[in-house]
């Protein structure tokens, strides 16, 4: 697909319309640095059943040249700001794999508080389910 239609499918699940089977609206946003893209985040409206244990609010990430480099922790921090203030979510739940070492330190840089680690649908690598109430 064109780069003006992903824009204008990205816009369409913004507003929760033509949203493919158990998916949720949701912002999607990417992270610049000048004119680089280093990064991009998802940002879920809602939870569903598979996000309430394994997806969370928030997934993020930033291209592997620019890790180590504070952007994840940027991201997520400004990401927060928007769930809270566009879209009033009081907690927001935020999932990384278990051995995701820049994860976990990002997601609790944030505040993430964890709740617990799960085991993936498909005995798939633990996930960290952290939730953090996002400054007001």
């Amino acid at each position: 697909m064109s780069f003006r239609r992903y824009l204008e499918v990205l816009a369409e699940q913004e507003r929760g319309e033509n949203l493919p089977a158990n998916h949720v609206p949701s912002t999607f946003l990417f992270a610049f640095a000048g004119t680089r893209i280093v990064g991009r985040v998802s940002i879920r409206h809602a939870l569903n059943p598979y996000l309430e244990r394994f997806g969370g609010h928030i997934g993020y990430v930033v291209v592997p040249e620019y890790r180590r480099q504070g952007y994840a922790t940027a991201i997520l921090r400004q990401s927060l700001q928007i769930a809270r203030q566009r879209l009033g979510l009081k907690r927001v739940l935020v999932t990384c794999e278990d051995d995701n070492v820049g994860s976990i330190k990002t997601i609790e840089k944030n505040g993430g508080v964890l709740e617990s680690i799960v085991t993936g649908p498909d005995g798939d690598k633990p996930k960290r389910r952290y939730w953090i109430a996002p400054a007001e």
